[in-house]
């Protein structure tokens, strides 16, 4: 049996469906009830509580041959480095109290670095720190790219403002790549289980595109092909974002990150999947969020 935290948001829902489909056992773990129905249905074993509850992370691991971890991620957190500590914690208690001997733990281009990247050195440098000190425990640390998805999913914003704006500067390549393929190399990893000790594998995505590259695809998806990016000056781009419902904290975390991205401070050093294993484009990514969008333009 395999239990998937964070199994209905977008990368840990594809795992557990993933095993599901290969004949594996599973159980899904996720805040809501009414959010896990759905995989219920589909014959998954569900847990429904709070991430940061060592207890109930501690049932909902017990028993497993194999564990899928993640830090859930809150925008609106007033203090985020405090939060994902909770959650962290949490994490690294039930995976020793429950005796689970293998894990697969999300994280990120970056975590290797423990200051200068926003959001990845608040949380997921000290989370790979807490796994690493595990004793007996097998731990595959997945190192994505960012997620072409975390650009669509500004679509809505794109289309009313009329222009796509971000702490990104233009013309830098990024590392981007698709959570199908991220969820596929975990599930994957999850069945083989055939690592010892610590390892990183690093998931740059199948190409680099620039952030004025991906506005281009994305204008062209609804209808905007003269669609602009803009690099907003960073108290700009900090106060857009708490307008849109982020904390000071985090939005200055979001501006932190933009700026490690354009330096090339986010970037793969060791262990990488080879990109032909990650084959998704932004574009097929694009076509499966917007196909309404598309049909319209």
């Amino acid at each position: 049996m395999i239990t998937v935290m964070g199994a209905t948001g977008r990368v840990g829902g594809q795992i557990a469906r993933r095993l599901l489909a290969a004949g594996e056992q599973v159980r899904a773990v996720g805040r809501a009830p009414q959010a896990l129905a759905q995989l219920a249905a589909e014959g998954v074993e569900t847990f429904a509580g709070d991430a940061g509850d060592p207890a109930f992370l501690t049932s909902a691991f017990r028993g497993a041959d194999a564990v899928h971890t993640l830090l859930p991620y809150d925008p609106a957190t007033p203090d985020f480095r405090a939060e994902q500590a909770r959650l962290g914690e949490a994490i690294v208690t039930a995976v020793r109290d429950s005796g689970v001997r293998t894990v697969v733990a999300l994280s990120s281009l970056g975590a290797d670095l423990p200051a200068g990247t926003g959001f990845i050195a608040a949380s997921l440098y000290a989370q790979e720190q807490r796994l690493r000190a595990l004793d007996g425990v097998d731990v595959l640390l997945l190192r994505p790219a960012l997620f072409f998805e975390s650009i669509v999913a500004a679509v809505d914003v794109v289309e009313a403002m009329g222009v796509h704006a971000d702490a990104v500067d233009p013309d830098v390549p990024v590392p981007m790549i698709a959570t199908r393929d991220v969820a596929e190399v975990a599930a994957a990893a999850l069945r083989a289980r055939d690592w010892s000790s610590v390892q990183v594998r690093e998931l740059p995505g199948p190409c680099n595109l620039t952030y004025t590259e991906a506005t281009r695809i994305l204008g062209a998806a609804i209808g905007r092909p003269d669609l602009q990016y803009v690099r907003l000056p960073d108290d700009e781009m900090a106060a857009a974002l708490v307008q849109a419902g982020f904390s000071p904290d985090t939005a200055a975390l979001h501006v932190g990150m933009g700026r490690a991205l354009s330096s090339g401070t986010i970037r793969p050093h060791e262990g990488h999947v080879p990109r032909a294993a990650t084959p998704t484009r932004f574009e097929d990514v694009v076509s499966e969020l917007l196909p309404d969008r598309q049909e319209a333009s």
